[in-house]
């Protein structure tokens, strides 16, 4: 049974664990230079901001989401739980919370672009770098009809 909670400040490790995980599985297009940069900044930021965690019966974090004033900035699932439906509650939890949500995935990133337009979400733009300046394309999505 996977539930979701709001994250505690001992969560932070577990965050930052499942970060890299998927990290490692999904973003094989970072440079190992931009890899480390990106690591150092998540470490600093992730136990510092409120997370919606998806847990297990024994409150174990598979998964979380992180959302900023209805933008989705963040959703990263352990990949030894990838395919189980996780992520796609969580998405589904943010959208009661924020009906027309907002989201940015890597261009390179297609099985995570697939899943949001599988859940409803629509393009928006597109910017040639991301939010720090890397050469790493960004598509911006929406949920629901433009």
């Amino acid at each position: 049974m996977t539930s979701i909670r709001i994250s505690r400040s001992d969560d932070g490790e577990r965050a930052i664990e499942i970060w890299r995980h998927a990290i490692d599985a999904t973003h094989h297009f970072l440079t190992p230079e931009d890899r480390q940069a990106i690591d150092a900044m998540v470490c600093d930021f992730l136990p510092q901001v409120p997370l919606w965690l998806a847990v297990d019966a024994n409150d174990y974090p598979l998964a979380f989401m992180f959302i900023d004033n209805g933008h989705m900035e963040a959703l990263f699932v352990d990949p030894a739980y990838r395919g189980m439906g996780i992520g796609a509650m969580l998405v589904r939890h943010g959208l009661a919370l924020h009906p027309s949500m907002t989201t940015d995935v890597n261009e390179q990133n297609l099985q995570a672009l697939g899943f949001y337009e599988k859940m409803g979400f629509k393009r928006t733009g597109r910017s040639a770098l991301d939010g720090q300046a890397r050469p790493y394309p960004i598509i911006h999505l929406k949920y629901g009809s433009l």
